[in-house]
């Protein structure tokens, strides 16, 4: 059985609580007025703080020519600060929510790599399956403040989903007439739908996992594979669904039919990501004695090989758009390339170049300290492409990586190491009476 270190446990708390700290900071030190934006402008040297002052002289020098349109320099600018605060005022909140799904969606992507596993009886992997659902733990406190950030975001608590918005959606034909798919309350009760769902598949997934210890037959072995198939079509569904409602309607006037498969490309590496890690750093501890290099060298193969297949869906997704040149999708690269093209093309180079060059070679999937280089690359890598799926559209060119950033990762990293390495000490590290696990300790390639 594995015991959790007290250093461990305290350095999740710590995080957690920095976070929290860091979290509670962002939202005090947001501006409330648009009398604070013009102030923090002018303070910063804000080149649109200039720009809204031109735009009121030469609505002046109009207005003086012809006779009467200082009024519009007013409101053009008042409107350009509104715009502006709305964007400060979703930077924290946007922050929370990145973090909060990047860490969901390793959880996730790990449980459906632990569907497949069951769904095709491998033999390789058996031994890795209690590291599985440990990471899988996370789904449900994750789960559950994913829900409360749709809520608030979908009942227009902040200015997230800019389609939650009736004034908005007044003034906009394209949005009403989708009006009908993005609102608050369908949007939740798909919500509770997905989520219930994967959450009931790894309960009884998990459940008959741990009760075959005790078994003297493979009915539970078979049960598993039965309920993993159908959850497996379940979730390619609601996952793709899931990609559109919690990640693309944040552009509501831009759809990419590849969206769901790019989502999930990247939630999958990610999770392989991270189970090579977590039992890498068991292996440090003298735990896992019956995993090999063999299995480590079979999930960074799979690191390897998700790494190709993202940046496979990441250009045909760039190109087909840029070639077509149809302004309302060019839209959505352009704004990414203009306002956020360090970040934007770091991205590309962390998630494709690097991962190929780490992990090409065969014999260094089997060096661990060389797999967690490359995990760490990876992971980072993601995170940032969470950051340009989401901040866009939510907090604009008003974005940077300050407190609120740093301080949701931290929170959520924190949270997510104690709840993955408490769900480690709830049963034995090595299934048991599993028919594949005599194989799966003896596996080398």
């Amino acid at each position: 059985m594995y015991t959790l270190p007290n250093k461990l446990k305290l350095f999740a708390i710590i995080f957690m609580v920095v976070g929290a700290i860091g979290i509670i900071s962002g939202f005090l030190t947001t501006p409330s007025t648009t009398a604070e934006v013009k102030e923090m402008m002018a303070a910063h040297g804000d080149s649109h703080g200039e720009i809204a002052e031109q735009d009121g002289d030469t609505h002046a020098v109009n207005a003086e020519a012809a006779g009467n349109h200082e009024e519009a320099a007013v409101d053009s600018e008042e409107a350009h600060l509104l715009h502006t605060l709305h964007q400060l005022q979703n930077k924290p909140w946007s922050a929370l929510y990145i973090a909060c799904f990047f860490f969901f969606m390793i959880a996730l992507g790990c449980l459906a790599f632990y569907a497949i596993q069951w769904a095709s009886q491998a033999g390789w992997s058996p031994v890795l399956f209690r590291v599985m659902e440990a990471i899988t733990a996370y789904l449900v406190p994750g789960g559950i403040i994913m829900f409360v950030l749709l809520a608030l975001s979908g009942l227009h608590i902040n200015h997230l989903f800019v389609w939650a918005d009736p004034e908005v959606v007044a003034h906009d034909k394209l949005l009403q007439g989708k009006a009908g798919w993005l609102n608050g309350t369908g949007m939740l009760i798909r919500a509770a739908i997905f989520l219930g769902g994967w959450m009931l598949y790894r309960h009884f997934a998990v459940k008959n996992s741990r009760k075959m210890d005790d078994a003297t037959d493979n009915r539970l072995f078979k049960k598993n594979f039965k309920i993993s198939a159908g959850f497996l079509v379940f979730f390619i569904y609601t996952e793709s669904v899931m990609s559109w409602d919690w990640i693309m309607s944040f552009d509501p006037h831009w759809f990419s039919t590849l969206f769901g498969w790019y989502v999930f490309a990247g939630m999958f590496v990610c999770a392989i990501t991270v189970i090579a890690m977590i039992t890498i750093y068991l292996k440090s501890k003298g735990y896992l004695e019956f995993v090999n290099n063999s299995h480590i060298h079979d999930l960074a193969k799979y690191m390897f090989a998700f790494s190709i297949f993202w940046t496979y869906l990441w250009f045909s997704q760039f190109m087909l758009i840029w070639y077509a040149n149809i302004p309302e999708e060019v839209t959505y690269f352009v704004t990414r390339i203009e306002d956020f093209k360090l970040p934007f093309f770091g991205m590309v180079a962390m998630n494709f170049v690097f991962p190929v060059l780490l992990l090409m070679n065969s014999d260094y999937k089997r060096v661990n300290w060389f797999v967690i280089l490359a995990g760490i690359v990876i992971l980072a890598g993601h995170y940032i492409d969470v950051y340009l799926m989401i901040t866009p559209g939510t907090v604009g060119t008003s974005w940077n990586i300050g407190i609120p950033e740093i301080s949701s990762v931290l929170f959520f990293f924190g949270l997510f190491v104690f709840v993955v390495f408490t769900a480690l000490t709830k049963a034995p590290l090595l299934v048991k009476n599993n028919p594949f696990v005599k194989e799966s300790k003896n596996f080398h390639y």
